[in-house]
């Protein structure tokens, strides 16, 4: 397999620095941005497999790249956000990173991290266990442009987060998924306390079926288990 390409997007040189190397010591081929500028340079010039970005950069911050870097289907995004800093956080899976690490950060953690990520960034055959494209409810799931399509045709291209949250579902109808088990199609890692990622991702999937007018509940949340998928997928 070719050596997975990593884009750090830093303006800090120090940590810039710290990170290249911390990767490039594991096998990684690394380049650098120190803004969104940079960053889409580095896109046009070279195919990006994942995406190390701080929040806080000069000019468009990494909450506005963020949606620039979405549309890019094949690439992952961990944010680094401020210590403690929930806003930061929440505001980040909200827009669709695939997961985020606070400032200081335990650099094994993050390689861990970032393997289990591209590990799924550039299998691609991760969902040869469901056509391409799944009906359920009048909605259609397309795995080729992992896009959500709407009864009326509405598209949304879903992060790589809810894309795999909603395929799980599919594939387990009526059944409760826990957290623990989302968390780990989504990102490869384990559930942390208080972690919010499931429950944002959740959110912002039933956000798209509530666009629909008499919007049916398709996902239920089970207190004290986790989630069920309660639509009806077609054969």
């Amino acid at each position: 397999m070719q050596t997975p390409n990593i884009l750090i997007v830093e303006d800090e040189v120090v940590t810039r620095t710290t990170l290249k190397s911390l990767f490039e010591a594991e096998g990684y081929q690394v380049f650098e941005a120190e803004n969104g500028e940079e960053m889409h340079q580095t896109f046009a010039d070279h195919n990006i497999n994942l995406v190390i970005m701080d929040i806080n950069l000069p000019g468009k911050n990494g909450l506005i790249l963020a949606r620039e870097v979405r549309d890019r289907k094949n690439v992952g995004l961990i944010f680094l956000t401020g210590r403690d800093n929930d806003v930061d956080r929440i505001l980040g899976l909200e827009i669709g990173a695939d997961d985020y690490l606070t400032k200081p950060f335990n650099p094994r953690e993050l390689t861990i991290r970032a393997r289990n990520l591209l590990s799924r960034t550039l299998n691609s055959n991760e969902d040869d266990d469901l056509p391409s494209k799944v009906s359920f409810n009048g909605w259609v799931l397309d795995g080729d442009s992992r896009s959500l399509i709407s009864p009326k045709g509405t598209e949304f291209r879903l992060p790589r987060s809810e894309f795999r949250a909603l395929h799980l579902f599919l594939r387990h109808p009526g059944k409760i998924l826990t957290r623990e088990q989302l968390i780990m199609e989504m990102t490869g890692r384990e559930l942390r306390p208080n972690d919010r990622t499931v429950d944002v991702t959740i959110r912002r999937i039933r956000k798209h079926f509530e666009s629909e007018p008499n919007a049916e509940e398709l996902i239920v949340t089970v207190h004290g288990e986790g989630y069920r998928f309660c639509g009806a997928v077609d054969a």
